[in-house]
């Protein structure tokens, strides 16, 4: 069987815009239609358990006895110095944990300091 010219150029042309449809739609995909590589869904993730941990931190921290004069302390110690103040309270350990997850006393110490400046 031989291939004429008008097949090989059918082909050829076919086989084109196969590999341009395929790579627009990528483009498409990643740049608008949401879709992400498996290291972004992994960071996001991450991002969204440690927003979720510290708002259980914060919940903790204002449900502790002596909720205000623990805020006063923590008004009174330094930013860079808050998350530590927090390590301390135990605030930053989730229910049933015996140690706190990495990110969460920083993360409850900014959602503190908003609360902090809103009162204010």
């Amino acid at each position: 069987m031989t291939i004429t010219p008008e097949t090989d150029a059918k082909i050829r042309f076919g086989l084109w815009g196969f590999i341009s449809g395929a790579g627009a739609a990528m483009i498409i995909g990643f740049v608008w239609g949401g879709w992400t590589t498996s290291s972004t869904t992994l960071k996001m993730s991450e991002e969204a358990v440690i927003a979720s941990e510290a708002a259980i931190c914060v919940a903790q921290f204002k449900a502790a006895p002596g909720y205000t004069t623990a805020l006063k302390e923590l008004q009174d110690t330094d930013s860079y110095n808050r998350s530590s103040l927090i390590e301390k309270g135990g605030w930053d350990k989730m229910p049933g944990q015996e140690k706190a997850a990495w990110g969460v006393s920083g993360a409850c110490a900014t959602r503190l300091e908003a609360t902090l400046k809103a009162g204010a």
